[in-house]
């Protein structure tokens, strides 16, 4: 039997059937992703696997240092196929890693091919896949359609051009791509210089002067506005902690003030003025009807020489071991006293905190079935057991009946069948707590949540303008 199979990660009648006839057939809307807009615009088509799989994708990089491989062929300026040779002779030592999975997934779900990949199978499989590149069916617009990816959201800064967006809006195409609003250079303010090019083409990009507070965050509000008219119902922020110490209007102005004439903010200040701007966002997004997501708690470029030589997003982040509870609180119950608490999906990094965030949650529901959300294992715990974990806590806490599913946050067109990974292992939990009496052994009752959670429980959540 081949590695992919029918059944593959189902290990029961139960999932078996859960998954078939329940999963397998749901489109997609994969609501948080990095996937270049422009790409689809311009319908991208690669080259070959050095291209698809490797020129962003840090997950693989980190394997590939793992494995001894030198930089060159990992972010340097190897050719594409040395590239490829490098995560071929990588692959065999990914046994327990979910790259092993989603591998080995891409190759069955755009190629047909089951072959395991290794140094032995490199060039066949090198050959394969750049002659089946070359069709339609594998350029960037192909692919959404062959996968019936119904929505994406990228994620895009509020600097960015929406130009690319606009274009794909005018496509005939079924998927609907809208940006995401991500301002996360808004409080960054510990580097004042990089924080005020940042502010600096902010006004050029919003049209509204950024030399004051309230100019800045004017111009934030109606750079909310531009994307709100393309499509966008959805923001997103990182930080290792949320910020929880409000300052007034006047304290912020003064460090705002500091930051624009070059003066270095001290940590408190960092923090005081990112809950001001955060406070800001989040009411606004509330009256807008967004929904807010809020990926909590990763160590980033803990390697210093590589981010120094290379920059972020290498593959040198790590699981951050700060205390959540309070901060976490603090923000949201700050927004809720105003009754502008919005919709919010709430992203852990350490899985130690599952409980935490899945008990948090039930602090702030109401109005809206499921309005906040604990959202899917994310970046290290993307994977079968932290899937689990996390699905577990919020089954255990909450309703799992009302999450709203999977998610690629990849950087990659080929990461597609993530989703199905997911609803297999989704099928695969519920088919064993189906057959040792944990749930009810009731195919109609649990197939029916499966098929929402894989899909429609997204799509009534985010309030998109979708072709279903």
């Amino acid at each position: 039997m081949a590695f992919i199979h029918d059944d593959f990660l189902l290990g029961n009648d139960s999932a078996q059937q859960l998954y078939h006839e329940y999963a397998v057939s749901e489109p997609i809307l994969d609501y948080h992703n990095h996937l270049p807009p422009q790409e689809i615009a311009n319908n991208r088509q690669f080259a070959n696997l050095g291209e698809v799989w490797l020129e962003g994708d840090h997950y693989k990089w980190r394997a590939m240092r793992a494995n001894g491989e030198p930089e060159s062929v990992i972010t340097g300026d190897a050719k594409a196929k040395e590239k490829y040779l490098a995560w071929a002779r990588t692959i065999p030592h990914t046994l327990g890693n979910p790259l092993y999975h989603w591998t080995h997934l891409e190759l069955a779900r755009y190629f047909n091919i089951t072959d395991l990949l290794g140094p032995d199978t490199a060039e066949f499989i090198w050959e394969q896949t750049s002659e089946r590149l070359t069709a339609p069916a594998l350029s960037v617009q192909g692919i959404l359609d062959q996968f019936d990816v119904r929505g994406l959201c990228t994620t895009d800064d509020p600097i960015d051009s929406l130009a690319h967006h606009e274009a794909i809006a005018r496509l005939d195409i079924r998927t609907k791509v809208y940006p995401t609003f991500r301002p996360d250079k808004s409080w960054g303010i510990e580097n004042p210089e990089t924080f005020n090019i940042w502010a600096n083409k902010l006004a050029e990009a919003s049209g509204v002067n950024t030399d004051t507070l309230t100019g800045f965050k004017n111009a934030l509000e109606k750079r909310i506005e531009d994307f709100h008219a393309v499509g966008s119902r959805l923001s997103d922020h990182s930080f290792p902690y949320c910020f929880d110490n409000f300052p007034s209007t006047g304290e912020a102005s003064q460090i705002f003030d500091k930051a624009r004439i070059g003066r270095v903010a001290s940590t408190e200040e960092q923090r005081r003025f990112g809950a001001h701007i955060m406070e800001h966002l989040g009411k606004i997004y509330a009256a807008k009807d967004w929904a807010m997501q809020l990926h909590i708690g990763p160590q980033r470029n803990n390697n210093t020489r590589l981010f120094k030589t290379i920059g972020p997003d290498i593959g040198c982040d790590s699981i951050g071991d700060w205390p959540q509870s309070a901060s976490l609180a603090g923000f949201l119950d700050r927004l809720e006293q105003d009754s502008a608490l919005p919709r919010t999906i709430l992203y852990n990094n350490n899985p130690m905190d599952n409980f935490t965030f899945a008990t948090m949650i039930g602090n702030y529901q109401g109005g809206t079935p499921g309005k906040m959300q604990f959202g899917s294992g994310w970046w290290h715990a993307d994977q079968q057991e932290g899937m689990e974990w996390q699905m577990k806590a919020l089954a255990n806490t909450g309703l799992l009946s009302r999450f709203i599913g999977m998610l690629t946050d990849s950087r990659s067109f080929l990461s597609f069948p993530r989703h199905e990974y997911f609803r297999r292992t989704l099928c695969n939990m519920l088919g064993n707590w189906m057959v040792s009496g944990v749930i009810p052994n009731d195919q109609a009752l649990i197939g029916e949540m499966v098929r929402r959670i894989c899909y429609q429980n997204a799509a009534d959540y985010l309030n998109l303008a979708l072709n279903d």
